[in-house]
């Protein structure tokens, strides 16, 4: 008997994914799908993995779960092979009924720790239940701990709110323990992941400022996506003075014009996103940046487009993820004045285009450095800058010093210095 996970979306998504497979029954094949969301693309692509599953493992149970199951329950349900759906509340306790019919393990997240803030309750395995922080790892190297989840903020493009509820810590010690087990399981480096991880009671900062401080096993810690106007001052100080936190910050931009975030309901100016990372860089010569963005919002003009655009350069940005606008269901945004569809892919694809040509120039001027590398696959890893490198021969897990030798404007290529 077996388990299988398809996850779709966020690195959130990933951690729960994990977590929720080391829970499954043992006597039966399941076939787990972490559902997406943030856009309609993302729903197609999550009712398509669940054809392909069953289409291949036509005897497996699927269990669908995620912002798209929660959205859309009675939808995901009617789906050949489906057997389960479970909303985003109850994702980390799915198959405690299976395990243990006739046991009701509470919405998953349940243990309250200040104020709004709750975490998820998790079963340990006896029938009790103990606050945990899902934990995943990939390729037996890299672990994604979440520290958070959900949103308190109504930017009127994003469905994720309805979908993942307000905004959730998980106490310190949850996750203190999570990253202890995840070293335990041979983790190199640790992804604190989240909905919006800036958003974590008590500050972002204060919590990377003490993990460090109780885990010394922690040499490699990384950050998912940030709000750039919530980045607090002790993690400032993390990124000028702690080598341990690795010098990459991606940031959720959105956009590089005034008006268009003000319309998405953003709490940052442009001049504010630019100044974060004139900050950022100020503090780490070495800091990079990585952002979302999104091409052809409602209302967008020729103008404010190029003003997205120019942010990459204004921000230095060297690895972005550029998503064409996607009107999601129940929306502000989805009310407002739409471009045209081939507009809106024009838009996105010269963003991309002109993220792609910055980012070969960054891959271009490392040629001849020498630059800390973890190894994650064979052969192939990330410097502590998050540039891609190919190492030929190197072991997954090996970290050491690398001579970049050559760029093909994707990926590096490298040898031991």
């Amino acid at each position: 008997m077996s388990v299988e996970t398809i996850t779709l979306g966020c690195r959130l998504n990933f951690a729960e994914s994990e977590t929720i497979a080391r829970s499954a029954p043992a006597d039966e094949d399941w076939i787990v799908v972490n559902s997406c969301a943030v856009t309609n693309e993302a729903v197609r692509q999550t009712r398509q993995a669940i054809r392909r599953a069953h289409r291949a493992k036509p005897g497996s149970k699927i269990l669908v779960t995620g912002c798209a199951a929660e959205l859309e329950p009675e939808a995901f349900a009617a789906m050949p092979g489906v057997s389960r759906v479970v909303g985003n509340a109850a994702k980390l306790t799915a198959f405690l009924p299976i395990r243990h019919p006739g046991l009701d393990p509470g919405p998953a997240f349940s243990a309250a720790t200040s104020k709004r803030k709750r975490a998820p309750a998790l079963n340990r395995g006896d029938g009790n239940f103990d606050v945990m922080a899902p934990a995943g790892m990939l390729a037996n190297v890299k672990s994604f701990v979440a520290v958070q989840t959900g949103c308190d903020h109504r930017c009127t493009f994003c469905s994720i709110w309805q979908a993942r509820g307000p905004s959730i810590s998980l106490p310190f010690e949850a996750i203190r323990d999570a990253v202890a087990r995840e070293i335990d399981r041979g983790a190199m480096e640790i992804v604190l992941t989240g909905v919006d991880i800036t958003d974590y009671a008590g500050g972002l900062g204060k919590l990377c400022q003490r993990l460090l401080s109780a885990e010394p096993r922690l040499l490699r810690l990384r950050l998912s996506s940030l709000d750039s106007i919530e980045i607090d001052d002790a993690l400032f100080e993390l990124i000028a003075g702690e080598l341990r936190l690795m010098p990459h910050f991606h940031l959720s931009l959105q956009a590089g014009d005034d008006m268009i975030l003000k319309r998405m309901k953003r709490r940052h100016s442009r001049a504010d996103a630019v100044r974060s990372v004139e900050r950022i860089k100020t503090a780490r010569a070495d800091a990079t940046i990585g952002a979302d963005l999104i091409a052809g919002f409602p209302t967008e003009t020729e103008e404010m487009a190029l003003n997205s655009l120019k942010l990459l350069d204004d921000c230095g940005i060297v690895a972005a993820h550029i998503f064409p606008f996607s009107p999601r269901a129940n929306t502000p945004a989805s009310r407002m004045p739409q471009l045209p569809r081939e507009l809106v892919k024009a838009r996105a694809a010269r963003l991309r285009n002109a993220a792609a040509s910055r980012r070969a120039h960054w891959l271009n001027d490392l040629v001849g450095s020498v630059q800390p590398v973890l190894v994650e696959g064979a052969g192939i890893g990330h410097t502590n800058n998050f540039a891609p490198v190919a190492l030929p021969g190197a072991n997954r897990g090996q970290i050491g010093r690398a001579r970049i030798a050559g760029s093909d404007g994707n990926q590096l290529t490298a040898f031991w210095a």
